[in-house]
């Protein structure tokens, strides 16, 4: 029998990472340890614990003995906690996975740490840049690292696959890219500084299918960046969205010298929860041109590029873009095409936008309801 440990198995990457195992039959048993209830609790295969990896995890957490851990529970939401949080659950969490694996006899672990560990990326960088954090999430996710590293290399035999992925998104989650797409479609969505700085991001199937490629791979220890490739400017995203949702609202590039006062004064009127917070502002503000070398010489398949990923995330799980496309309750089996019975119709005669596609179809099924 195999099986595995996901710590952080009830959020975005711990779900769609334990969907896929149930998909492929990689494993027999799924362990979800996590301190929030997981949506995919009490299906075969699947056995799920409100686990805290801040204080020592017990030996019997699970009736076998895992053959792989994979330890993606992080504090990682910037604005979001205070700094001692980050290395509270961060370096603790990460003492205790490694202290679990030598307990129980486990010889592999995954571990997903973060690009934010290279600081701000003026130019390409890949994985043999300087470590240089500049926030507490990445100051605390590199010295995770490191005590990875120190648990592989104290026994022959042991592998550490760890992954630096950027700000990932896809189905399921409201995140930097799905609310980038609803600020652009609602029209207040502006550049935060120049439009010309590159952007970062990992689309969680490409992820997914990194994590795969790395279990299949001979090599005992493996860091690597994930990012779709080739990494775009923020304009060129914007032009994508826009093209992608049918948004025709011109986007405009406001200084930060004016942006950030603007962005306090928002958050001292409504509060904490606000979509310009000056902490979210900055880091948009901030580049992320990261580059996947070591996937690319390992001649991983990058299947996505920015503007595929986004309609396939469409095609997967369209609830998803109800507040783009205005409608709500469409069933998940709606096509993108339009046409009657018996119509050809035209490469001219296809929607531009798939948003708007959809939409187009939502309202022929509801005039013949």
């Amino acid at each position: 029998m195999s099986s595995c440990v996901i710590f952080g198995g009830s959020g975005f990457v711990g779900t769609h990472l334990a969907e896929h195992f149930i998909k492929t039959g990689r494993f027999d048993k799924i362990h979800l340890a996590d301190i929030r209830p997981s949506p995919l609790a009490g299906q075969p295969g699947i056995i799920f614990s409100n686990t805290d990896i801040r204080q020592p995890i017990p030996t019997d957490l699970c009736k076998f003995k895992p053959n792989w851990i994979f330890n993606l529970a992080a504090v990682h939401r910037e604005p979001g906690h205070i700094r001692e949080e980050y290395y509270e659950t961060n370096l603790d969490g990460a003492r205790n996975i490694c202290a679990y694996a030598d307990a129980v006899g486990c010889n592999n672990i995954y571990f997903t740490s973060s690009i934010s560990v290279y600081g701000p990326t003026t130019g390409p960088t890949d994985e043999n840049f300087p470590i240089q954090p500049s926030t507490p999430y990445g100051s605390s996710k590199y010295p995770a690292e490191l005590i990875h590293e120190t648990w592989q290399k104290v026994k022959p035999g042991r592998r550490l696959l760890i992954s630096r992925p950027g700000v990932l998104y896809g189905p399921g989650d409201p995140g930097n890219i799905m609310r980038m797409i609803q600020a652009i479609s609602k029209g207040y969505f502006a550049f935060p500084g120049s439009p010309g700085i590159y952007k970062s991001y990992g689309y969680i199937y490409g992820f997914i299918d990194s994590i795969e490629f790395a279990i299949k791979g001979d090599k005992d220890y493996f860091v690597y960046n994930y990012v779709e490739t080739p990494t775009e400017p923020l304009q060129e995203l914007v032009k994508i969205i826009k093209r992608f949702i049918g948004a025709k609202a011109v986007v405009f590039p406001i200084p930060l010298r004016i942006l950030k006062p603007i962005s306090h004064l928002v958050q001292t009127l409504v509060g904490f929860r606000n979509p310009i917070h000056p902490v979210r502002v900055m880091k948009a503000a901030t580049p992320t041109h990261i580059i996947p070398k070591a996937l690319k010489d390992a001649e991983f398949e990058f299947k996505y590029d920015f503007e595929s990923s986004l309609r396939h995330w469409l095609t997967i799980a369209p609830h998803d873009f109800d507040m783009i496309s205005g409608k709500g309750n469409v069933p998940q089996s709606v096509r993108i095409i339009l046409k009657k019975p018996g119509e050809n119709i035209g490469k001219s005669q296809h929607p531009r936008s798939p948003i708007k596609a959809r939409r187009a179809v939502v309202e022929l099924e509801e005039e013949a309801a």
